[in-house]
C-alpha cells in the first residue's frame, strides 16, 4: 500500500501561499489545555503556547490585526452549547477559572479583538468573517488548540470564506500527537498551508517593512 503522501501527490496538497494582508488568529489558548491537573491537558499545547507567544510578539510589532477566541457559554446549563455539550460534557470546564483564563504570554492586550464562541469554528456564530472582510484581510495565520477540533474547524471555514489559511505547525497543539499530526496533514492537503514558525515569522516581519 502506498503512503498517504504518495496517494495524495498530484491530487491534494497544492500551496496557496501568503496573500497581501494578514491577520493573526489565536484559537482558544486557555489554561484548560496547559494545566497538568486538567483533563484536557496536552503537552503539545504547552509547546504551542511558547512558540505562539513569539509569533504574537512579532505580529504586534508589525502592527498586524490580532484576534483571540475563547469558548464561552452564557447559560448555566450550557443550553447554548446545544448538541455539542451532549457529545462533549467536558465543555463545562470552560466555565471554570482558571481553566477558562488565557495562557500566560498570549493574553489579549487592550484594543485586541476577543471573540466569544460557543462552538468549534472561530467563524460560526461570531463576527470574525465580517471583521476580516472589513479590514480587507486575505490571509489568516492560525495558532491555537486543539489541532483536531477548533483549529481544523476554523481552517475549513476560513477557506470557505475565501481566505488563504496559514496554520503554523509549531503554534498549534492537541492532547495527543496522533490526532495532531493527522489533522495537520488534512489541513495542509485540502484547506490551507501548514508552515513552519520560521516561514511565518519571515512573512510577518516583511509585513512590518512593507
Amino acid at each position: 500500500m502506498s503512503s498517504a503522501a504518495e496517494n495524495y501527490k498530484g491530487v491534494w496538497g497544492h500551496r496557496v501561499g501568503f496573500g497581501d494582508k494578514a491577520a493573526l488568529l489565536l484559537v482558544d489558548f486557555v489554561q484548560a489545555y496547559t494545566r497538568e491537573e486538567s483533563p484536557m491537558f496536552g503537552a503539545g499545547v504547552v509547546d504551542a503556547v511558547a512558540h505562539g507567544a513569539e509569533i504574537l510578539r512579532a505580529a504586534r510589532d508589525a502592527g498586524m490585526m490580532v484576534i483571540h477566541t475563547t469558548i464561552t457559554h452564557q447559560s448555566g446549563t450550557l443550553a447554548d452549547a446545544g448538541a455539542w455539550y451532549r457529545k462533549s460534557p467536558i465543555l463545562e470546564l470552560f466555565k471554570r477559572a482558571p481553566y477558562n483564563e488565557f495562557c500566560g504570554g498570549v493574553e489579549p492586550l487592550p484594543g485586541e479583538i476577543v471573540l466569544h464562541k460557543q462552538y468549534a469554528s472561530s467563524f460560526f456564530g461570531t463576527s470574525l468573517a465580517s471583521t476580516l472582510m472589513a479590514a480587507r484581510v486575505d490571509t489568516l495565520i492560525v495558532l491555537g488548540c486543539s489541532t483536531s477540533g477548533c483549529v481544523r474547524a476554523t481552517a475549513v471555514d476560513g477557506v470557505q470564506y475565501g481566505l488563504n489559511v496559514i496554520v503554523v505547525r509549531e503554534g498549534v497543539g492537541d492532547l495527543h500527537p496522533d490526532p495532531h499530526e493527522a489533522n495537520l496533514f488534512d489541513i495542509d492537503s485540502k484547506y490551507g498551508d501548514v508552515v513552519s514558525k520560521r516561514d511565518a515569522l519571515e512573512f510577518i516581519r516583511a509585513h512590518r517593512a512593507a
